[in-house]
């Protein structure tokens, strides 16, 4: 029997899956990592974490298991996307990687909007913000200029882990998309958009497909894992396609939701739907998107609230359970770094509002995950109001699905049906993928239909959707109270 290797890399944590090439999962392992929050909306990652994560997953999966390393064929790596890390000539990072929910290069998007906006959106298909990689370099070039100045190669998070396997200097086109700094229509790097920051694209790796054969284990990479050299490395994707492909979600009309670190939902088409509201990535398949909506704290609100005030998920969960729905009038809003869909401001805030004396650690533990799945209704609105067709129910992916709470906190506010797969995570869609790509599946359908299943469905409450309707009004008038005075700064 041989084996497929996926391996990905979130807000907090590394997880790897170790698949057969009959389609069963052998073991998983998670290795978390600190996501450092420095203050006033820095976000930082050391890329030397996730290596680390990376070769403490697999020899764990490999005691786990019990397998020989001689019969792991084939490994791929996913990663969130927009995390660019600035090297030296020798692949070494010079700074820190600024993650995708940092809100510092908001002076260097309002200065692209103004003076580029059109032409960006016509190359990129989405209009600048802070999550984007072209405004991230632009401010590291004016208060880093040293850094800057040193820069000679530009990795994103999957690429930099999988370079310390390999050796090789490639991305996939899907993680180009998410730089803005790669034309849809071309399927290549823009001069005009690397021209705004002043990049020379010849310093950006070359763009292959996420099942392109970028190279094999070297001997380094094998006495720091336990894979032997040589073993096939595949490029992967971007985390966000790797769960909707987990999901099963390959015809136009399927529907994702996501409760990760961030939330998203996403829809399956057959070409870019091109507006404010949205974000734009083509699908593994061929000749499809997964135009989507997205809220920026999901499980990330989530895990503050857990590292803030105490306890564990599953503690904080009973605890929730016992408070009604609405929470007595507790309302969470998850700006906890500004906010995307519908608003696209970075200076939202979180908060809590309409606390009373009787409210409990319990009362406030539920009304994060009632907050975030009122973000979620505001990203299913605005998927609403642009029309594409789409499918009456959804899958869940993303660790937050894990809850059956939060779960049916979510199909009440939404008022859909959720499907949950045996396996949604996308380090398990990336072992998928490499086993595609390795040719022991078929094709990508072939592999979920074996590899994974339904487990469970969750139908909304008629009478929690309507109560949560009426809530959700009041959500929405206190994002709009709040708004300006944000806006204004400290």
């Amino acid at each position: 029997m041989k084996y497929l290797l996926g391996i990905d890399f979130g807000g907090g944590a590394s997880k790897a899956t170790l698949l057969s090439d009959k389609g069963d999962v052998v073991a998983t392992h998670t290795v978390e990592y600190p996501t450092h929050n420095l203050g006033q909306g820095f976000v930082e990652q050391d890329p030397d974490d996730w290596v680390g994560a990376a070769v403490e997953n697999i020899r764990a999966l490999l005691a786990k298991s019990g397998i020989d390393p001689k019969d792991v064929a084939a490994l791929s790596f996913d990663a969130a996307t927009h995390t660019a890390v600035l090297c030296d000539r020798d692949f070494r990072p010079l700074r820190p990687a600024i993650y995708w929910t940092d809100v510092r290069s908001k002076r260097e998007v309002d200065y692209l909007k103004k003076n580029y906006g059109a032409s960006i959106f016509t190359h990129a298909f989405h209009h600048p913000d802070t999550i984007w990689t072209l405004p991230q370099l632009m401010w590291v070039r004016r208060n880093e200029p040293e850094v800057w100045q040193k820069t000679e190669k530009i990795l994103f998070a999957k690429d930099y882990v999988r370079h310390f396997f390999t050796g090789d200097y490639v991305t996939d086109v899907i993680e180009a998309e998410g730089s803005m700094l790669f034309d849809y229509k071309t399927l290549s790097w823009s001069d005009d958009l690397c021209s705004i920051v002043g990049l020379d694209p010849s310093i950006l790796p070359k763009t292959v497909r996420p099942t392109s054969l970028v190279g094999t284990v070297t001997e380094e990479a094998a006495r720091a894992t336990g894979i032997p050299a040589g073993t096939s490395v595949y490029c992967g994707t971007t985390d966000t396609v790797m769960e909707i492909y987990a999901a099963g979600a390959l015809e136009e009309g399927d529907m994702t939701v996501k409760l990760a670190t961030a939330g998203r939902i996403c829809v399956i088409a057959k070409r870019p739907y091109r507006d404010s509201n949205l974000i734009n990535y083509s699908h593994i398949v061929g000749g499809l998107w997964y135009p989507g909506t997205a809220t920026k704290s999901c499980a990330a609100s989530n895990r503050w609230f857990r590292d803030t005030f105490g306890g564990d998920y599953g503690e904080l969960d009973k605890m929730a359970q016992t408070v009604e729905p609405g929470c007595g009038g507790l309302i969470f809003h998850p700006y906890l770094n500004g906010e995307l869909t519908p608003y696209a401001d970075p200076d939202l805030c979180g908060s809590f509002t309409g606390i009373r004396a009787h409210h409990t650690k319990a009362h406030f533990a539920r009304a994060v995950l009632e907050g975030v799945a009122f973000s979620m209704l505001d990203c299913e609105h605005a998927l609403s109001k642009i029309g594409i067709p789409h499918k009456e129910n959804a899958v869940m992916i993303g660790m937050g699905g894990k809850s059956p709470l939060w779960r049916q906190i979510l199909s009440d506010v939404l008022g859909i049906r959720l499907t949950v797969k045996k396996y949604s995570d996308s380090s398990f869609g990336t072992a998928m993928l490499a086993g595609v790509a390795a040719g022991f599946f078929d094709d990508f359908a072939s592999a979920v239909s074996l590899c994974n299943e339904v487990v469970s469905e969750t139908l909304p409450d008629p009478g929690r959707h309507e109560l949560y309707g009426r809530y959700f009004k009041r959500y929405k008038a206190i994002c709009e109270a709040l708004a300006p005075i944000y806006d204004e700064g400290l």
